[in-house]
């Protein structure tokens, strides 16, 4: 079980770090190119990070809800607190950021859509909230191993 719950705490802090810097490093970047570059750019991120996030993201959420079902003890309810996070992080990303990604994919910085800056303001604010529940769901899971590890 400790080689679960290890592995669950890594994948958890990789989404997490992952998150946190496209949070707090990319997107200030992008506010500051020009409206080219940043829809140039933005649509480069959404191609390669569909791919990376989803490798972290299944795998993070499946181990953690093992390791719920598996570890009993103390840490339970730091564990429980992860897992809502990590389905927080679920529902925004798939019926928030993921649909304004595939949008984004699409996009031409030559001929962008004229509402591409409110649909980057729409997709900041989901962000802030999807990245916020990784960092959560990461926290929790490292309050629980401490917990257990008393």
């Amino acid at each position: 079980m400790a080689v679960l719950q290890a592995l669950g705490l890594i994948l958890a802090g990789l989404l997490a770090g992952e998150e946190f810097i496209v949070r707090y490093g990319v997107q200030p970047a992008l506010l500051s190119l020009d409206d080219r570059a940043h829809i140039q750019a933005r649509v480069a991120l959404v191609r390669s990070l569909r791919v990376v996030v989803p490798v972290i993201m299944l795998p993070a959420v499946a181990v953690a809800v093992a390791v719920l079902v598996l570890v009993d003890g103390p840490g339970t309810a730091w564990r429980w607190a992860g897992v809502a996070a990590l389905a927080a992080f679920l529902g925004f990303s798939f019926l928030g950021t993921v649909p304004i990604n595939m949008k984004v994919a699409g996009w031409d910085p030559d001929a962008p859509p004229t509402d591409w800056r409110a649909t980057v303001t729409r997709w900041q604010r989901l962000d802030v909230l999807r990245s916020s529940a990784a960092i959560v769901g990461f926290a929790c899971f490292a309050a629980a191993l401490a917990v257990q590890l008393g």
